[in-house]
């Protein structure tokens, strides 16, 4: 009977250390879930705050954000609701325009809600300033060309010069018939260019040297609405109104008026002379053949200093321009004649045109209703940084007998509706214009440019992305 009270304690004793151990391993199969459980539920929360970013996004650019939910409920593919998304949006904008976006978005699990996670971006599009050139026309890039930026052009390119980046064409079908004044006479046909029907038909980009990469030549591609670029103009003569930046036509204030000349100054003021009288050239374009040129100013007299305001910091000239100096801040300048229908005006650069520091701080877009012309008294060697835009013309300096100048290096985006073109030749001799040019985009002023400069695309793209510490 002892014994067998013996066995009783003995089996009780190990089946409660039994009960012990057991009770201890599930609480630790348990504990172990959890964390497991845990785990796969920040896992979670992060995919999920990514939903939120990618929501968002999709709003954004299908222009519905107004009446996107910023809490929204986040559904496994088995349509079972595992978690939500919050959202924090703040905006950059410049003239009640949006520049930019951050964008914030928290997620976390229903089954653990207190275990979050944050990711933040920060969103914006790609304006003009992404391309060296940007092009409604057929255009000759000569052999002395340095382009370190994308080119394209809705015609066709003979690229002739070194270029670093791509250069695209929409020209259609991928072809364009290449004239005389592009030196296709005789047609290159060693070059990739054809006959037909007596006319030289050649890809819609090609050279004729060894300096390009034509690894880099992309055709056809889609074009690019130089028509959506216009829209703007009243906007920005509204905006200027609005602060004081106006100019009407110069007439308005002196009889003998003949345009606005525009000179930065490097603590932020714009002087504003009165141009009175202005010498004549003889000249020749390829829209105008030989005529007379008035772009070198005689007679001007200070009229105002302008202070734009930071707000907005727009100009509307309701004239014709010259514009030279040096900008600090970002400012946009707009030279239009939105009072006559039947009158287009243009932008002269007489000077150098620079920025006061080599950060994003600074930058200039300007605007020509027609052209924007280099003038025939420039300097030998120019300067010249910013977005300039020839909506209805174009950019180039015309042909000036015997005018040769030295280097031309262009810093940022030119944007014309018309053919290009700063050196003049006849035969194989320059008679005119620059010699070397060199053009490097400015990446600062891609996502960040001066106001209301127009877009290369609809789409918003992600310029930064972090996760943020809770």
């Amino acid at each position: 009977m002892k014994n067998k009270g013996v066995i009783v304690i003995l089996v009780l004793a190990f089946g409660f250390i039994f009960i012990i151990l057991l009770s201890s391993l599930l609480g630790f199969i348990l504990l172990q879930l959890r964390e497991t459980n845990k785990k796969i539920s920040w896992n979670e929360s992060f995919e999920i705050s990514e939903a939120g970013i990618n929501y968002y996004r999709w709003c954004l650019n299908h222009g519905i954000e107004d009446s996107c939910d910023l809490t929204r409920e986040y559904f496994g593919p088995e349509g079972i609701s595992i978690g939500t998304f919050s959202l924090e949006i703040s905006e950059t904008t410049s003239c009640g325009e949006t520049i930019s976006r951050d964008i914030v978005s928290t997620g976390w699990t229903n089954e653990f809600p207190n275990i979050k996670r944050k990711v933040g971006i920060l969103y914006a599009r790609n304006s003009v300033a992404k391309y060296a050139y940007l092009l409604n026309d057929n255009v000759w890039a000569g052999s002395d060309r340095e382009i370190r930026g994308l080119y394209h052009s809705n015609g066709g390119i003979r690229m002739d010069g070194e270029n670093q980046s791509l250069a695209t064409s929409a020209s259609p079908d991928g072809k364009w018939v290449c004239t005389d004044s592009f030196g296709c006479s005789p047609c290159p046909t060693d070059s990739g260019c054809w006959v037909e029907s007596s006319k030289c038909f050649c890809p819609g980009v090609f050279t004729t040297t060894g300096n390009s990469n034509p690894d880099l030549f992309d055709f056809p591609v889609t074009s690019f609405d130089f028509d959506g670029i216009t829209i703007d103009l009243n906007n920005i003569k509204t905006q200027a109104q609005i602060n004081s930046t106006y100019l009407p036509p110069s007439t308005d204030i002196n009889p003998r008026g003949k345009g606005y000349h525009l000179i930065f100054k490097n603590d932020g003021a714009i002087e504003v002379w009165i141009i009175t009288q202005l010498f004549s050239d003889r000249a020749y374009s390829l829209e105008d053949g030989w005529h007379y040129d008035y772009f070198r100013i005689r007679n001007e007299y200070l009229y105002e200093n302008l202070s734009p305001a930071s707000s907005c910091p727009v100009i509307f000239v309701e004239d014709n321009l010259w514009a030279e100096g040096k900008v600090k801040g970002k400012i946009t300048v707009a030279s239009a004649d939105l009072i006559h229908s039947n009158k287009d005006t243009n932008v002269i650069l007489p000077g150098v045109i620079e920025y006061t520091v080599a950060d994003d701080s600074d930058g200039l877009a300007l605007i020509g209703e027609k052209n924007i012309l280099i003038a025939p008294d420039a300097p030998d060697d120019m300067e010249l940084k910013g977005i300039f835009i020839a909506q209805k013309g174009h950019f180039g300096m015309n042909l000036y007998w015997d005018d040769i100048k030295n280097n031309l290096e262009i810093t940022g985006a030119i944007i014309s509706n018309g053919r290009v073109g700063t050196k003049w030749t006849s035969g194989s001799s320059v008679v005119s214009g620059y010699l070397k040019r060199e053009n490097y985009v400015d990446q600062k002023l891609i996502y960040s440019p001066p106001p209301f400069t127009p877009y290369a695309e609809y789409n918003y793209n992600i310029l930064r992305w972090e996760e943020i510490e809770q």
